[in-house]
């Protein structure tokens, strides 16, 4: 059996009516652009994290980086955050003259580690860009200790973390903006690329809604200089309908990661783990594997798809390491090297599972019995055989 690492037609296929009707519901109102299925839209999304507000905008990185520039972050201002991420979370704070100052993760939650963000504080640094990292929200209550104390901006990063919550408050509420992706491949995914930014701030609000529309007021009055970044009503229109089967996708992503964890609880990987208190959002299921490499390649041959994120850390890309790459951080080092993820996605069948869980199991196995050169690999690569 092939195994995608992502399916997107079998995922949206459940709410395939649902969808097609919300667009044509769009169209006939002839209103693309801030129209009222966006508005509504935000008002929804905004009262099921728990904020005042939700700006849609163009893409998870103008999420980011209009968050920074609502909240005066520019040329020469440090901001803390993450090297175990998507480029795009060092690439904002960049575009807006800033400095990204990586320090080191959780080695549980691969979240920036508090103990880390609070020896790295110095007079430049004015925000922390905490990455709720494949689904399991960062320790916010530590790091929005350490932001009040110092008096720091807090801007997190929910790309991938939609639905996942720490004691009962969802991500995005915590700092003073939330930035979401919306790319397909999402928890709440769109057809196309969108964003959206949450906070409790009406004045921030207001400017967010401003620099994604060229920083305009009313009547074609400029006020500063911004840029286009809008999300438009049929984007809004789809994710609408997928906000409202949230729930159901969160519980078919919850058992898929059960069934793993029962399944690979006896294989030589380690498996993610969700701290006391946490909901996990469940965009990947990433597990840490010796030869990780050859791990792969195996699965890939098997026709099972797996993805590696992120195995250069930024602080290795060339962009940043002539500046950082200097820096040690052994357990984001450590992470990236063995990192794996695993296909889990609204729609991928229990058979299906099994399948990535047994070929996962076999290729571990036959790798340690080759490091221990056993007489029992015969029988090992028999049994291996038949699982395929």
């Amino acid at each position: 059996m092939n195994v995608p690492m992502l399916d997107l037609a079998v995922q949206d296929a459940p709410l395939m009516g649902e969808l097609q009707q919300a667009l044509l519901k769009v169209a006939g109102t002839g209103r693309y652009i801030r129209g009222p299925v966006l508005t509504a839209f935000e008002q929804a999304f905004a009262a099921r994290v728990g904020v005042a507000h939700a700006v849609g905008v163009a893409s998870g990185t103008d999420a980011l980086e209009l968050s920074l520039q609502a909240l005066d972050i520019g040329a020469g201002d440090e901001v803390i955050t993450s090297a175990f991420t998507f480029f795009a979370t060092a690439e904002v704070i960049c575009q807006r003259g800033a400095i990204p100052i990586f320090v080191d993760i959780d080695p549980v939650t691969y979240a920036l580690d508090p103990a880390a963000v609070a020896q790295a504080i110095t007079p430049r640094t004015r925000a922390l860009l905490p990455v709720h990292l494949f689904g399991h929200a960062a320790d916010m209550h530590a790091l929005g200790a350490l932001a009040e104390q110092y008096g720091l901006a807090v801007i997190e990063d929910c790309a991938q973390a939609f639905g996942a919550s720490l004691d009962g408050r969802q991500v995005g509420s915590f700092g003073d903006t939330g930035a979401f992706s919306f790319y397909p491949s999402k928890t709440l995914g769109a057809w196309g690329d969108g964003g959206l930014i949450t906070t409790d701030s009406d004045e921030v609000a207001e400017r967010l809604r401003r620099l994604g529309n060229h920083g305009q007021e009313a009547g074609y009055r400029y006020v500063e200089v911004a840029r286009n970044s809008r999300l438009d009503d049929l984007q809004a229109a789809v994710l609408a309908v997928k906000l409202r089967h949230a729930d159901t996708a969160a519980r078919a992503r919850q058992a898929i990661a059960s069934r793993y964890a029962e399944r690979l609880a006896d294989v030589a990987i380690t498996l993610p783990a969700t701290l006391p208190g946490h909901v996990h959002g469940w965009n990947y299921f990433t597990v840490l594997t010796e030869e990780r490499d050859a791990v792969v390649a195996g699965l890939r041959e098997r026709g099972i798809g797996c993805g590696v994120y992120y195995a250069t850390p930024l602080h290795r890309q060339p962009v940043f390491e002539a500046q950082h790459g200097k820096r040690s951080l052994p357990v984001t080092e450590s992470v990236a090297a063995r990192c794996l993820s695993l296909p889990i996605f609204p729609g991928l069948s229990e058979a299906a599972v099994d399948v990535v869980a047994d070929a996962l199991a076999c290729i571990r196995h036959r790798g340690s019995l080759r490091r221990a050169a056993s007489s029992a690999s015969t029988s090992a690569s028999s049994t291996c055989l038949k699982s395929r």
